[in-house]
């Protein structure tokens, strides 16, 4: 390669680029869901969930697997020199996506009722399903060129990209979404316009990446190394993709079919009425949103550990593959614990200054995210596990221990949503479940990995979870003698969240929970070691 081995990035300026461009994208999804909410009401956000519900499905079948195994042959063939198969697994990876693109917006399009009555027994949610259907072949053609890039350890393309989204979702969506309602005075008409941003984000970002890759690749050479046969890649990208697509994509279902199930247990076992349980599932629905923020920053570290382990171990650099598993688990405590803290000590106050809820519904919700708090933290450590098992090559085993957590969560969901006392709390409490059991099977299983990569989660994540509790403590106290004293209970929310912040870098500090080996990753590594007193 010419001027493109330049743009090579380590796992942790990866890892960087790709959580900043999270967090942007997280910021303008705030200010995107918010507001959406508000215009169509917990109804309307039941409605557009149930059709992004559908279509993680479908993307899940599409999408999962395939950038993964894109990124680790890519990464195998990038640490060999070998530049022409880069070019051939691009083109075979892009026609199977282009196929699977294809297929998936054909189902919304044309089966968009029979999906909102399948998912909810309602069929209210159909116009978000059909305006959504375009994005599943977008997302196809820009899962592609992300994982050419993503491959070679250049993050760039997919931060920007993830950026424009967002952007366009912002903008298209919040109006789509105002001026349909404003018209039609229909909701579930005016969530299928707040799903039109999404699909309009998609286009834009594939046009960008389209872009990008053209530029990029007059600058490769693509002569180097030998290349192997269309069918001989396309064997290598199957034997990687469909294991992981067939869990991801089962637990998917098995969401999807979860959602059906509590959805009937509150009409039938619980005694809701149907707007009483559409409005529940909006709230619970809304506190997932909340609850994913935190995990979004997770993938950021996965998509960058498994190029960066792959190389390794191509190159026979265990020592590498593991300074490199032991820093993303201490970075991914870093980021999970003061999230997972933060939710359950705050739960009630952030929902009053994000959705202004009060009475009956603060009490369900403030329940929902406190519960769904303590899931952060396990499903960052499934997240990460199943990365570093991936990059190894044990692709199977992650898949089984997902279905196994599914079924657990659709076990406990059907009994304790169905106890009318406990209703749509049981729905949390089944997916934290669901993460404890996949995250105690995936440590387990990576005992076995190989004698050389041996992992300590407990001596990685100990000093981040002290310091989140320390944090906790401070937040609890700082929010009530704020609120006692200041006139706006968002403006004590606000400074007890300012006041953990900096109360959790200070015990990062104190507790040295960032290794010297993890600060010369950074760019000017050695700097911010000498200021932290590292050796």
């Amino acid at each position: 390669m010419k001027q493109e081995s330049a743009k090579r990035q380590n796992y942790l300026q990866g890892t960087a680029i790709l959580a900043a461009a999270t967090a942007i994208v997280k910021v303008l999804g705030m200010l995107y869901k918010i507001p959406l909410g508000n215009i169509i009401g917990d109804t309307g956000f039941g409605y557009f969930t149930t059709a992004y519900d559908i279509y993680s499905v479908l993307l899940m079948v599409s999408t999962t697997g395939l950038p993964v195994a894109m990124s680790r042959m890519i990464s195998e063939a990038a640490a060999l020199g070998n530049t022409a198969q880069i070019k051939k697994i691009f083109r075979v990876s892009l026609r199977v996506f282009l196929a699977l693109g294809i297929f998936g917006t054909a189902l919304m399009a044309v089966f968009c009722r029979e999906l909102s009555v399948m998912a909810t027994s309602f069929d209210t949610s159909w116009a978000a399903i059909l305006f959504l259907s375009p994005a599943m072949l977008l997302i196809c053609v820009i899962s592609a060129f992300r994982g050419f890039f993503q491959g070679q350890s250049n993050m760039t393309p997919t931060s920007v990209s993830q950026v424009f989204e967002a952007l366009c979702k912002l903008v298209v969506g919040l109006s789509a979404a105002f001026v349909i309602l404003r018209v039609t005075q229909d909701v579930s008409l005016a969530a299928g316009g707040a799903i039109l941003g999404v699909t309009t984000g998609c286009a834009v970002s594939a046009l960008y990446l389209w872009r990008r890759y053209a530029r990029t690749v007059t600058e490769m050479d693509f002569t180097l190394g030998v290349v192997k046969t269309d069918r001989q890649t396309l064997k290598g990208l199957i034997a990687i993709a469909l294991p992981i697509t067939i869990g991801s994509a089962g637990l998917q279902a098995i969401n999807l079919a979860d959602t059906a199930v509590f959805m009937r247990r509150l009409t039938e076992a619980a005694g809701f009425g149907q707007l009483e349980a559409e409005t529940a599932k909006g709230i619970y629905n809304f506190c997932q949103s909340i609850f994913n923020l935190p995990c979004a920053f997770i993938p950021p570290i996965t998509i960058s550990i498994i190029p960066a382990i792959t190389e390794h171990l191509t190159c026979g650099n265990h020592r590498g593959a593991k300074q490199v598993g032991d820093s993303s688990l201490r970075l991914m405590g870093l980021v999970a614990a003061p999230c997972a803290v933060g939710l359950g000590v705050l739960a009630a106050p952030i929902l009053q200054l994000l959705r202004g809820y009060e009475g009956a519904k603060l009490a369900t919700g403030s329940a929902i995210l406190a519960i769904l708090g303590a899931a952060v933290l396990f499903n960052s450590l499934v997240l990460l596990t199943n990365a570093i098992m991936q990059a190894h090559g044990r692709v199977t085993r992650p898949v089984v221990h997902m279905f196994i957590g599914g079924v657990v969560k659709v076990i406990v969901n059907y009994v304790l949503v169905g106890i009318p006392e406990i209703n749509i709390i049981g729905a949390p409490i089944g997916t934290l479940i669901c993460y404890i059991v996949i995250a105690a099977l995936n440590l387990y299983a990576m005992r076995n990995l190989d004698g050389s990569f041996r992992l300590s989660p407990v001596k990685s994540l100990i000093k981040p979870i002290l310091a989140a509790l320390a944090m906790g403590a401070a937040v609890y106290g700082a929010y009530f003698a704020l609120a006692t004293y200041l006139v706006s209970p968002k403006l004590a929310t606000l400074g007890a969240v300012v006041i953990g912040v900096a109360v959790y870098l200070i015990f990062i500090i104190l507790l040295r929970a960032i290794t010297y080996e993890d600060c010369l990753l950074l760019p000017k590594g050695e700097k911010i070691a000498k200021i932290l007193k590292l050796q």
